[in-house]
């Protein structure tokens, strides 16, 4: 695999985090760019435990949009990501997509979806802050952080288990 060529990948979800994308998965992108992917919807139906908490995914749906980054990362980064999304074990596979960028410009690459999505998932209090602290970070839409805060919030089966040692449980709503 040559280290010299690229691609653009597009990330909507916790990837927008900093401390996810660049410290726990250690990408180091060349460039990030603010994107929109048309026709597309955020949902969050992967499910994650028992509960009803979801992460990020991709639906297909008509005059939707989502606004995430693009990364122009190598090829090795991109095989390391596929790894530590799950893609090799189906979790997500690869789409390709076109998406715009500022000034009418527009860009290929790819982002990930999962067809293992199930309905009446939601996103924990926990993700929905990385996204929103993704979202600052790049400087995304105003529209677009009001349209991630509304969003309804999981109740984290984990948190009961903290209310015996005197935690609070995590609220729905902000």
């Amino acid at each position: 695999m040559r280290d010299d060529q690229t691609v653009h990948y597009f990330a909507y979800g916790s990837n927008l985090d900093p401390g996810t994308f660049l410290g726990r998965r250690r990408m180091r992108p060349l460039t990030s760019r603010v994107a929109r992917l048309a026709d597309y919807q955020l949902v969050f139906d992967l499910g994650v435990g028992r509960g009803e908490r979801g992460v990020a995914n991709v639906r297909r749906a008509p005059g939707d949009e989502i606004w995430g980054v693009i990364y122009e990362i190598g090829l090795r980064d991109a095989a390391h990501l596929d790894r530590t999304e799950g893609v090799p074990r189906g979790a997500y596979r690869r789409l390709g997509v076109e998406l715009e960028l500022a000034g009418d410009a527009v860009a290929a690459g790819y982002t990930l979806e999962s067809g293992r999505g199930r309905p009446g998932r939601k996103p924990s209090l926990r993700y929905m802050g990385l996204l929103l602290k993704g979202a600052r970070y790049h400087g995304l839409p105003e529209h677009w952080t009001e349209r991630l805060r509304s969003f309804e919030l999981a109740i984290d089966e984990r948190a009961g288990q903290g209310e015996l040692f005197g935690h609070p449980r995590d609220s729905r709503r902000r």
